[in-house]
C-alpha cells in the first residue's frame, strides 16, 4: 500500500499502480531496469564508489555509467531517447522515475508498488524531495 502522506502531491487522478510491492529492487534499480537488484552504495552498485557516499553526485555518476547525458529540468518526450528524474532531498539521492515510451512516467515506491504517473512532481513534495535533474539516453544505446 502506498505510503500517502510521503507522498503529497500524488492523488487518485495523476497515478495508477502498476505491480504489487516487492523487496526484490528499489526505485534505482528499476529506474535502470533492473527488477533483480536493489541498488545501494555497499549493497549493489554497478560502478565502484565510497561505500557510504549517498550524495546525488554518486547517482549522476551510475546513471553516466549506462550512457545516460544530463538534459537539464527537460522532462518532455523526445523521440528515440528515454529519460530518468533524478531527486534529492538536499542531502543525499532519494529517488529516481523512468520516462514511459509514451510520455508518463513509472517510480518504484521504496518496498511499496510500482506506479505510472503523469509526471515526476507527482511523487515529489514528500519523502523523495524534489527533481533536481534528468538524464535522457539513446534508444539506441539501451
Amino acid at each position: 500500500m502506498i505510503p500517502v502522506e510521503g507522498f503529497p502531491r500524488l492523488t487518485p487522478h495523476n497515478h495508477r499502480v502498476t505491480s504489487p510491492a516487492s523487496i526484490d529492487y528499489n526505485c534505482i534499480a528499476w529506474s535502470a531496469g533492473d527488477m533483480d537488484h536493489w541498488w545501494q552504495p555497499g549493497v549493489f552498485w554497478p560502478i565502484e564508489v565510497r561505500t557510504k557516499d549517498f550524495g546525488i553526485t554518486v547517482l549522476q555518476q551510475v546513471f553516466r555509467a549506462l550512457g545516460y547525458e544530463d538534459c537539464g529540468m527537460e522532462f518532455s518526450l523526445e523521440a528515440d531517447f528515454e529519460k530518468v528524474a533524478l531527486f534529492s532531498d538536499g542531502f543525499y539521492y532519494t529517488h529516481a522515475a523512468r520516462q514511459l515510451a509514451k510520455g508518463k512516467w513509472t517510480s518504484k515506491l521504496g518496498k511499496a508498488e510500482d506506479i505510472e504517473h503523469d509526471t515526476p512532481h507527482d511523487v515529489a513534495g514528500g519523502v523523495y524531495g524534489e527533481v533536481v535533474q534528468v538524464m535522457k539516453r539513446s534508444l539506441s544505446r539501451a
